[in-house]
């Protein structure tokens, strides 16, 4: 009898208490659903970079700040809404962050041909990876079943992200905070090795430091005035030798300092990431194959799975009313009196 009661009990719970799965990504995940998703998405990426290089940088830097605020679920694509404010006004985003319209259209691609399947949170996640390979980098296989968040954060992202004007120590601080290590906070900042800053985000360095190459910086200046507020929007080249290409010239610049944003030459400044910029300034491929396994754990960041996003809550609701009638039925059996 106590067993009977207790396995009622046990069902009861199960029944009342939200989902709890414990799904976990898979690089197979829609294989079944959408065969056709990496294919579609790789011909928009492949038709957006055409159209303008710069993109594929914009794409992957999405891909980073999406994952930096809670976790990567697609959280940076919502707006405001009565009961929380989005990150896309956030400090770190603000006239910053681009390429919401060219994901809009590859979802809407993917809608076409996998109707509600698919997060937006994955498309992103493939997006990132087929823009560094398109423009060079290694192609990896994408882990995917992320679900879509329901809230976003502006004052995470706004704490989360590290800024341009980051130390060494805070930018360690800021990656380990996202369980990841000083040497794979190095290999993903090799992903400004493609793209551009706006002037707002290095006027500083290029008028107040002196860890900088002379020729460089009145390179900079002519396309940067001193003055705050004007021509803040202005841009350079993150690499000005290889902007659109996505290779190791990143760590050979900070070695002749000659990074443009602040926070790149902390990584070659006589501290403890000196070494490995050197080894990555020397040996592509080591940088290659290391930013390849940094980015598919910064993917592995809380991602909302099985239970916990949008795609989900029909499958949760449905589970629950289940076990409901599973233990109405046993009620009726006569489970509670030990007769099972």
């Amino acid at each position: 009898m106590a067993s009977a009661s207790l396995l009622l009990i046990s069902l009861y719970a199960i029944a009342l208490v939200p989902g709890t799965s414990s799904a976990q990504l898979t690089t197979d995940f829609y294989d079944g659903s959408c065969p056709d998703l990496l294919d579609t998405i790789r011909s928009q990426v492949e038709s957006e970079i055409a159209k303008e290089k710069r993109m594929g940088a914009s794409l992957l830097r999405l891909f980073f700040h999406d994952c930096f605020v809670n976790g990567c679920d697609g959280s940076i694509f919502l707006d405001d809404t009565p009961t929380f404010i989005g990150e896309k006004n956030a400090g770190p985003n603000r006239n910053s962050a681009r390429g919401f319209e060219v994901i809009d259209a590859i979802k809407t691609a993917v809608e076409e041909v996998c109707p509600e399947t698919v997060s937006c949170a994955d498309v992103l996640a493939v997006t990132a990876r087929d823009a560094v390979a398109i423009l060079g980098g290694l192609y990896w296989d994408v882990k995917l079943g992320r679900r879509d968040a329901r809230t976003a954060s502006q004052a995470a992202a706004n704490t989360s992200i590290p800024p341009p004007t980051s130390s060494l120590s805070q930018l360690i601080s800021s990656f380990q905070a996202q369980d990841l290590s000083t040497n794979e906070m190095v290999a993903l900042a090799g992903a400004h090795t493609i793209g551009q800053a706006r002037c707002t985000n290095f006027r500083n360095r290029i008028y107040n430091e002196t860890n900088l190459d002379a020729f460089l910086a009145s390179t900079w200046k002519a396309v940067c005035p001193s003055t705050s507020g004007v021509g803040d929007n202005n841009l350079a080249p993150l690499d000005l030798q290889t902007p659109t290409f996505f290779d190791n010239n990143y760590y050979r610049n900070l070695i002749y300092k000659r990074g443009l944003l602040h926070s790149d030459q902390q990584l070659f400044s006589g501290g403890p990431t000196d070494s490995l910029v050197k080894a990555y300034s020397e040996d592509g491929a080591s940088f290659h194959s290391d930013f390849v396994g940094a980015m598919i754990k910064m993917g592995d960041i809380k991602p909302l799975t099985g239970s916990g996003g949008d795609q989900e809550e029909l499958q949760e609701g449905e589970l629950r009313r289940f076990m409901l009638c599973l233990v109405l039925y046993y009620l009726s059996m006569g489970i509670i009196h030990g007769e099972l």
